[in-house]
């Protein structure tokens, strides 16, 4: 058995992946984000080297040559429980990432992946440690961090639950922690363990998001080779997570009753239902009970998933966190970017406690990363985190766009409209800095008539 690794040293990752081109490509990003990646084109030979060499993370393919990726998951789990393993699958192989997570796999992937979204679950995992089970005395433990008021009462409901698989409704503004509280209710309850997939409502067509969610037969429709498991079906035991769900269809809410009632899917082209045992959190940035009031939301659909509510505070609600957030923030993209940068002048925290933060926590992390990545010295003032951060005195910016106290959606427009303006009208750069995927932003702006 190896030793540890000693903690001031980059994190080493062993990458499993017969396709020796993915395994240099994701070795080449990986090493430009400061890990230190190891490649190897078989089982047998990465086994060989990790007996006699330390490393932090595992991530493997899962259809393989020779020994397999679960083969190999079970091999590392008798040599090392607590070492974190990320799998990689195909759809063809989505059917054993039950097995897989079941195995102690900390978490999959599905091919073709995005090397960044990959890298930052690599991050979260290392950051994660080994698994301890969650206690209810240190709120900012998991998920959200802070200790105001308005976030201990999320997680007062949160820990309340931690014992029954019941329905969670998440509520809140864009920006403002969401997918953190639906990750938290699963991770701090006492079925952790169990699958956990998040799928976003608000980037798929009814065709697309109806196939990931029940899969589909082969020859069902035109390029459909092979049957597909749906994610349904992939999460049976655990929890799904749909975000944005106030975006879908009236047929597809009706589609979705059907399994929240039941129990049961039946896959795109196929006569056979399909039992499961899901938990659903969803979350919409959009007020539900008013959407059920003006009938674009069905109220059957909606009592089923509101069985318990939680509604997360945006950040100008808990002012008291937002100095601890700032500097977790600069620590994580200091670290990672290799910058000297340890904290705030008192001008710019004195800016940030004063500023609404119309983004939420989602924008004050922007600030900071750009903050940081343009920092050459310890202490970050106030031109580095924004102008428009600054008193309303002297930027008025941002600081007005939500003086006349608009609706959620006309602030979400307002602060799209003001990103994108920023950004010169680069739209992969304007979905970066809101936190959502060029899809999303792109169907946001055919709402606005930007199109």
């Amino acid at each position: 058995m190896t030793t540890a690794r000693p903690t001031d040293n980059p994190p080493v990752i062993a990458f499993v992946d017969d396709d020796e081109r993915a395994s240099d490509l994701f070795t080449r990003y990986a090493r430009t984000e400061g890990l230190t990646v190891h490649g190897f084109q078989s089982v047998e030979a990465a086994q060989s080297w990790l007996i006699d060499n330390p490393v932090d993370l595992v991530i493997s393919d899962l259809k393989m040559p020779g020994m397999n990726g679960l083969e190999f998951l079970e091999w590392l789990r008798g040599e090392w429980p607590e070492l974190p393993v990320i799998l990689i699958t195909g759809y063809s192989t989505i059917d054993n990432a039950i097995q897989a997570l079941r195995l102690g796999a900390s978490d999959f992937v599905k091919k073709p992946y995005d090397p960044e979204e990959l890298i930052d679950l690599v991050r979260r995992l290392l950051d994660e440690g080994p698994a301890q089970p969650p206690s209810a005395t240190e709120p900012g433990e998991r998920g959200m961090l802070g200790q105001s008021k308005a976030i201990e009462a999320v997680y007062q409901i949160i820990d309340k639950i931690r014992d029954v698989r019941i329905n969670v409704m998440i509520e809140g503004e864009s920006g403002s922690g969401k997918e953190l509280a639906a990750r938290a209710t699963h991770e701090r309850s006492d079925f952790a363990g169990t699958p956990y997939i998040v799928i976003d409502c608000g980037a798929l067509t009814d065709t697309l998001l109806e196939t990931e969610l029940f899969g589909h037969e082969k020859g069902s429709f035109t390029g459909a080779n092979t049957a597909k498991t749906g994610l349904l079906e992939v999460a049976s035991g655990g929890t799904v997570f749909l975000d944005e769900i106030g975006n879908i269809s009236d047929a597809m809410q009706i589609k979705l009753l059907r399994v929240v009632q039941e129990q049961e899917i039946t896959r795109v082209g196929g006569v056979q239902t399909i039992p499961i045992d899901v938990r659903f959190i969803v979350a919409s940035n959009r007020n539900l009970a008013e959407m059920v009031r003006e009938g674009t939301f069905r109220h059957d659909l909606y009592h089923r998933l509101n069985v318990v509510r939680l509604l997360v505070p945006p950040l100008r609600e808990r002012r008291a966190d937002i100095a601890a957030l700032a500097q977790h923030f600069i620590d994580e993209f200091a670290g990672r970017f290799r910058r000297p940068a340890k904290q705030l002048t008192e001008r710019a925290e004195r800016a940030i406690l004063e500023y609404p933060w119309p983004g939420n926590v989602r924008e004050l992390k922007n600030a900071i990363e750009r903050a940081v990545a343009l920092s050459d010295s310890e202490e970050i003032d106030l031109e580095l985190v924004g102008e428009d951060t600054a008193p309303a005195s002297t930027h008025t910016g941002a600081s007005t766009i939500d003086a006349d106290f608009p609706t959620l959606d006309e602030l979400e427009r307002r602060y799209i409209e003001k990103t994108l303006e920023h950004t010169e009208g680069n739209r992969e750069k304007t979905a970066a800095i809101l936190g959502i995927n060029k899809s999303t932003l792109w169907r946001k702006l055919q709402n606005y008539d930007k199109q």
